[in-house]
């Protein structure tokens, strides 16, 4: 393995650049997906399009995401995590910075497995969590 930096050039696509960001974003805490109608979702399958993500390469750096994101998680966080995981992996991938980065949280989505329960009206003569603490009596 060379020791010496030789000079040249690289030439990234747009698509590796895309494929960059698609993965360090579905890879994030609380992402279910990319926004877009039934439309958009077939041109993606046929790969002629990539939904809630758009990249322009001209005079620097700019990604703007239209994102759906898991109920019941924070959204200010989840933005967060995703502004961090896409500037990490761009700069790491191909040593260039994110000069404008976009994000917009256009739906929740309730996950399959994390459907919210359904609270059953309980018994009235049951103990519940709280009647403990609610009744003022210290516990060691």
């Amino acid at each position: 393995m060379p020791t010496q930096m030789t000079p040249g050039r690289s030439f990234v696509t747009r698509r590796a650049v895309v494929d960059i960001v698609r993965a360090a974003t579905l890879g994030s805490y609380g992402v279910t997906g990319f926004a877009g109608g039934p439309l958009a979702r077939i041109l993606a399958r046929l790969d002629l399009a990539h939904p809630g993500l758009t990249v322009r390469l001209s005079g620097g750096l700019d990604i703007e995401l239209d994102l759906e994101v898991a109920l019941g998680v924070p959204v200010a966080e989840v933005a967060r995590q995703v502004d961090s995981a896409i500037r990490y992996a761009v700069d790491r991938s191909l040593g260039v910075g994110v000069d404008r980065l976009v994000i917009h949280i256009d739906g929740l989505r309730v996950q399959p497995a994390g459907v919210p329960p359904v609270i059953v009206a309980a018994d009235p003569t049951a103990i519940r969590p709280r009647d403990l603490a609610d009744s003022g009596t210290d516990v060691a």
